[in-house]
């Protein structure tokens, strides 16, 4: 396999891998590092891409172990997931004020869920992939995924919903 036709296939889904990579790590560089290291990884093995049916989901699982592993190491401590990826720029700066808010609302809530269900949130509602695919990254059945995935939208719309009313009558 050539270095372009090696690009070719990974540079489509390079960017859903930082932003994995950025939601488990937080830290921009660390999200780089993950992502260099999982196209690396690819890279490497260039030579059995060919045998794998979907190379974005195998990616996507790449990047998810890579950054459980670098989580469970010592020299993560301070790491924890957050999502401010949300930004506008053409509104009135009340209004944008009100919106970050809401999404740092949002991120606060999507980190006090269980790990399963922020992967989950992360990979339907953020990177669009489907059930069967979040099923595959993640060992799950389709069934389970929807269950999770329904649970924790409604944990995030109860707890932003208590926060947003707290305090009106």
């Amino acid at each position: 396999m050539t270095q372009t036709e090696f690009l070719n296939i990974v540079l489509p889904f390079k960017d859903k891998v930082f932003r994995l990579a950025k939601r488990l790590l937080v830290s921009t560089e660390e999200a780089e590092d993950a992502t260099q290291e999982v196209l690396l990884k690819l890279w490497n093995n260039k030579n059995k891409i060919a045998e794998y049916r979907n190379v974005e989901a195998f990616s996507m699982t790449m990047t998810k172990n890579y950054c459980f592993d670098k989580l469970k190491s010592k020299q993560s401590q301070n790491l924890k997931i957050v999502h401010s990826n949300y930004e506008e720029k053409s509104t009135p700066l009340q209004k944008q004020v009100e919106l970050n808010d809401s999404v740092n609302w949002v991120a606060k809530i999507i980190e006090e869920l269980p790990e399963q269900q922020r992967m989950i949130i992360q990979l339907r509602d953020i990177e669009d992939y489907d059930f069967d695919e979040i099923a595959k990254m993640l060992d799950m059945n389709n069934t389970a995924v929807r269950v999770a995935l329904s649970r924790a939208r409604k944990t995030i719309r109860e707890k932003l919903t208590k926060t947003h009313s707290y305090g009106v009558k």
